[in-house]
């Protein structure tokens, strides 16, 4: 699934895949932003992405794509 970050005073917005749990992720992003923590991500790639809570603008988690094969795709 893609998630898009946006932070505070920056013009670009961070954008990459993940494969974690859509839930799971939302709850760890909730829990980090009240205690105004770090909140780390793994791309499918492997890399790792650190973000402050408190520089937060927004993030926007979207829906898992379902990959299509053939000619109809």
């Amino acid at each position: 699934m893609e998630i898009k970050i946006g932070v505070k005073q920056t013009q670009r917005e961070i954008t990459f895949e993940t494969d974690e749990d859509p839930k799971d992720l939302a709850a760890r992003i909730e829990e980090k932003v009240q205690s105004e923590g770090l909140l780390t991500f793994s791309d499918t790639k492997g890399r790792q992405i650190f973000v402050p809570a408190g520089s937060l603008g927004y993030i926007e988690i979207g829906a898992e794509t379902i990959r299509r094969v053939g000619f109809n795709a």
